[in-house]
């Protein structure tokens, strides 16, 4: 393959990492996640998370600067070092995580865009935008997920390149989406730790979610570093590239997450963190920079899964852990289409349960045990 064709630290794992890492939990469950914990758990859940990563980007980082990396991302470097039969597990637990994420991303795509658009929603007599009751709304989300899937694969199909190198535009709308929420004029009533405490605020009483539901929900928002590492085939030099990107990514993770935590906090009342998943939309200085942030992130999340899932499983495949059927590759990048088909199917079925927590849960689980 021509050297070109190769990336470097920033495209090819800082860039595909941090734009996973700053997604869809961030600007669609992390409001609920502060309403629910208050400023104490929600800082607790945040360490605890990214100290889970940390171990895990340290133990990918020291391996792959001891091994030569090809491709196949943290299944290769695990494979050659522990051996296959656990690089093979571990391999096909994050290959379904890596699926399985593309549908989270999707449907929270789906679900920002549909009520921007207002598919699934009508204006009442004040011509405010309400959810028409007419309508199943996670039926919508699975009708735009699809399509917003089907439109991602055909990108990936054309070319792995225009996909890594669309990243930086979509970098800088989420780093302006940023400014805009940390500009925006704090509201009236900030939380109240014993309104936390007692489960009510007051204008109803609220039953708050518990340490591991949060912990489940949020836990996926720091699962991005991975993206970079499954593009290990096409990154000029692995080994620096590799440890530099990971962790480089989820230290700014880490400061963006505790800063955002501390600001809608301070800033937003707690009911309407509880009920409003758009409040970091609302309250933004300029909101369509928050909405085009959102699709940005979503959309390039799912993205990375479609370029990085499928070069896992081609990986094994060609390691006949696997079908062979998907070790073959396609052009001179060896582009793994068989396998992208059968990553695309299992995100269509994760879109099709429709319900963001619902996946997210799940895709913590795999992580999770994959992290272990």
């Amino acid at each position: 393959m021509a050297e070109s064709k190769k990336f470097g630290t920033f495209g090819g794992v800082f860039t595909p990492s941090i734009l996973t890492i700053l997604g869809v939990i961030m600007f669609l469950r992390m409001g609920w996640v502060v309403g629910n914990g208050g400023i104490w758990l929600t800082l607790g859940i945040i360490l605890l998370a990214h100290f889970i990563s940390v171990a895990t980007g340290l133990s990918i980082s020291s391996i792959a600067t001891d091994k030569k990396v090809g491709a196949g991302g943290v299944y290769y470097v695990l494979s050659r070092s522990l051996g296959l039969p656990i690089g093979g597990a571990i391999g096909m637990t994050l290959f379904v995580a890596t699926a399985l994420s593309i549908a989270l991303y999707m449907v929270g795509f789906s679900e920002i865009f549909n009520e921007y658009i207002g598919y699934g929603y009508t204006l009442d007599s004040a011509g405010v935008k309400v959810i028409d009751e007419t309508v199943n709304l996670t039926n919508t989300f699975r009708v735009t997920g699809s399509i917003g899937l089907l439109l991602l694969t055909i990108l990936a199909f054309i070319s792995t390149s225009i996909a890594i190198k669309s990243q930086y535009l979509i970098l800088t709308a989420i780093v302006l989406s940023l400014f805009s929420i940390f500009l925006g004029a704090p509201a009236e009533g900030a939380v109240v730790a014993n309104e936390v405490a007692s489960g009510t605020v007051d204008q109803a009483p609220i039953e708050l979610a518990g340490f591991a539901i949060i912990f489940a929900i949020f836990f996926p928002a720091v699962t991005g570093f991975t993206a970079g590492v499954a593009m290990s085939g096409d990154l000029k030099d692995p080994k620096k590239a590799i440890p530099r990107g990971t962790l480089g990514a989820i230290a700014v993770g880490l400061i963006v997450y505790v800063g955002l935590a501390l600001f809608l906090y301070y800033s937003i009342d707690q009911f309407t963190l509880l009920t409003d998943p758009k409040s970091i939309f609302n309250f933004a200085v300029i909101p369509i920079l928050v909405y085009i942030g959102v699709w940005g992130a979503t959309l390039s999340s799912a993205l990375g899964g479609i370029l990085g899932g499928p070069r896992i499983l081609q990986a094994m495949s060609a390691d006949k852990l696997t079908p062979k059927l998907f070790a073959k590759g396609v052009g001179q990048n060896n582009e793994p289409r068989n396998a992208l088909i059968l990553t695309v199917i299992i995100a269509e079925a994760g879109i099709l349960i429709g319900d963001l927590n619902v996946i997210a849960e799940v895709v913590s689980m795999f992580y999770l045990a994959a992290y272990g």
